[in-house]
């Protein structure tokens, strides 16, 4: 296992590794573990050009501006689009495609505690949000991906290592309970990565369970139940949540770091240094 302060030198050789000019997308963003990732990887690397899609266009407006400040020889570009739908996603590639030939990062983290809400098109809200918008992106930003001199990675935070038992009759969860759709869609999620790898060998594809993040997606709960199940759970939170920089530092860490190739060609990424056990 990697130690926090091995993580912290391999971000930090970022500049020195990468040329400038990294192109990264970023879906979901505007608050959590996409802002302060995205926010880690901006201070770190040279001239990046970033895109980042959310539905608050006052936080994205707030998160571009700090961009700046924090690098101010960066591109970035803040688009406003609820991703659940998949027009909309379709919509967003095909902006990102004509402004890009290339893409070196995808990093997706979009989703929701909202249950028992279809979409507009007719989708289970959170699966649509984790699973299919997700797997909508990649495959349309594909080509791109794979086109990247290089860097060329596909991040996925969610629960991978937490897989459970799919249900084929239930695809979309509908009837699932909270625990068991988990297992379900991070299952669903890891399947899909792998079969999309088996086309795109060339690219690296990770799956991350960030553990216990406060992610601010408790906001969008209303209601006295999950009132209560914040006052419940906040002793828990407070004991086993792990800060949200050292997640943004983490999981640039999966994002840059060359511990996790594509099934061929050259090892992607920053190069290893070990330092004996503790830093392996």
């Amino acid at each position: 296992m990697v130690s926090l302060q091995g993580i912290r030198e391999s971000n930090a050789r970022i500049a020195s590794s990468f040329p400038a000019g990294l192109v990264a997308v970023f879906v979901g963003a505007t608050s959590g573990i996409g802002e302060t990732t995205l926010k880690q990887l901006v201070e770190r690397a040279r001239e990046p050009r970033i895109y980042f899609l959310g539905r608050r266009e006052s936080e994205g407006k707030r998160i571009q501006a700090e961009l700046k400040e924090i690098n101010q020889k960066g591109q970035y570009h803040y688009l406003k689009y609820d991703v659940s739908l998949l027009k909309n996603v379709d919509e967003a590639c095909r902006y990102l495609k004509s402004k890009e030939p290339t893409i070196n990062l995808l990093f997706l983290s979009s989703g929701t505690l909202i249950t028992g809400k279809e979409t507009d098109e007719g989708l289970n809200y959170p699966t649509a949000l984790v699973y299919y918008s997700r797997t909508r992106f990649i495959v349309n930003l594909l080509p791109q991906l794979r086109q990247a001199p290089f860097l060329r990675r596909v991040i996925a935070v969610a629960a991978g290592g937490k897989e459970g038992k799919v249900f084929p009759d239930d695809l979309q969860a509908r009837k699932l309970s909270a625990f068991t759709f988990r297992g379900h869609a991070t299952s669903m999620i890891t399947l899909s990565l792998e079969a999309i790898a088996k086309q795109a060998p060339e690219v690296s594809f990770v799956h991350v369970y960030p553990g216990f993040v406060n992610t601010g997606l408790s906001r969008e709960l209303t209601g006295i139940g999950p009132a209560i199940a914040k006052v419940v759970f906040k002793p828990v939170m407070a004991l086993l949540q792990i800060p949200v920089d050292e997640t943004g530092e983490r999981q640039t860490y999966f994002a840059t770091s060359a511990r996790f190739p594509p099934r061929s060609g050259d090892a992607d990424g920053i190069a290893l240094q070990y330092r004996g056990r503790s830093g392996r």
